[in-house]
């Protein structure tokens, strides 16, 4: 079996260049946050859905400079923490834009919070936290400070809870208001 010089080039050349092929895959896990965002890029390009692509887009390029900071992948918790920013972004935006009487861009932004709020995790009750809470409060020492305690409190919360699960304000308020009736 003999074969040409050519036949040698484009057999050598395929072999050299099939590192450098790109292979896309996506995770079948459903907890999996960025393989979700970037499904439902493809579906909304698919069916020409401007608005949908560019608002998942915007999020997936926040996800991406994320990923640049931490010199790897983030974990699907902060891309939650993301997601959640930016719906609160738009939230905001919707509000000064209603303030402003912008109903037709009030209206957008609050679109985009529908789209974005599809990804985010359910939060936690506020009984589920104040029971968390009220396990880190009992197990401080006797003689504590509650306000030096505050750090330690909100430490071990958040060694117990993922961040992601639960608004970070709504866990400040319910740590003062059980401080403050012990």
């Amino acid at each position: 079996m003999t074969m040409s010089f050519a036949s040698l080039r484009v057999i050598s050349r395929s072999l050299i260049n099939a590192h450098r092929r790109r292979h896309y895959t996506t995770s079948n896990d459903p907890t999996d946050l960025r393989a979700r965002l970037m499904d439902e890029i493809k579906a909304a390009m698919k069916v020409k859905d401007a608005v949908t692509s560019t608002t998942l887009r915007s999020v997936l390029s926040d996800v991406y400079a994320a990923d640049k900071v931490s010199n790897g992948k983030v974990p699907s918790s902060t891309v939650a923490n993301i997601v959640r920013k930016a719906v609160v972004r738009r939230n905001e935006a919707a509000a000064k834009f209603t303030q402003a009487s912008r109903q037709e861009l009030a209206d957008k932004e609050l679109r985009e919070t529908e789209i974005l709020s599809k990804f985010l995790p359910p939060l936690l009750s506020e009984a589920e936290i104040d029971q968390a809470l009220r396990e880190i409060i009992g197990a401080l020492p006797a003689g504590f400070n509650p306000q030096k305690s505050l750090g330690h409190i909100y430490k071990e919360f958040y060694l117990k809870v993922n961040k992601s699960a639960v608004d970070t304000s709504l866990v400040k308020r319910r740590a003062d208001v059980l401080l403050a009736a012990k």
